[in-house]
C-alpha cells in the first residue's frame, strides 16, 4: 500500500472519430477533463508524494499542446482514433514522471457524464 494523489486539469478540443465503416462523424469540440493519478510507496522528506504544484505543470504541459486544437490534427491521432480513450492514453504517454512515482491512472470525460479511464 501507498500514498496517491490526483490534479484534475481542463483543454477544450474538437475531434472527429473514424466509425465502424471507415467514415468520420461530424466534426464537434468537447471541454475535456483529464484526471491524473500518481502514486509512492511512501512519503517523500516533506511528507508528500510529489508537489501538487509539479504534477499540474506536467499534466498541463500534455494537455496544453490538445488545447483550442482539432486533435485529428495532432500527432499520434493520425494512427490513433481521437477518443476519450485515444487521449487517455496520449496524456499517460507524454508524462515523464520523477524517480518512485507511478502513475496509476490517467480519466478522460468528454462530457460531465462520459469518461475513459487508461491504468498503464
Amino acid at each position: 500500500m501507498g500514498f496517491e494523489i490526483s490534479t484534475i486539469r481542463h483543454f477544450s478540443a474538437s475531434h472527429q472519430l473514424q466509425l465502424y465503416d471507415g467514415s468520420l462523424e461530424p466534426l464537434h469540440g468537447h471541454n475535456w477533463a483529464v484526471k491524473v493519478t500518481v502514486s509512492a510507496p511512501k512519503l517523500d522528506a516533506i511528507g508528500v508524494v510529489m508537489d501538487f504544484h509539479a504534477l499540474e505543470r506536467l499534466v498541463d504541459g500534455v494537455v496544453g499542446e490538445m488545447h483550442n486544437r482539432h486533435l485529428n490534427d495532432l500527432e499520434p491521432f493520425s494512427r490513433v482514433n481521437p477518443s476519450a480513450e485515444g487521449v487517455a492514453m496520449q496524456v499517460a504517454a507524454g508524462l515523464h514522471l520523477g524517480t518512485g512515482i507511478t502513475l496509476i491512472s490517467v480519466e478522460v470525460w468528454e462530457t460531465a457524464d462520459n469518461s475513459a479511464t487508461y491504468r498503464p
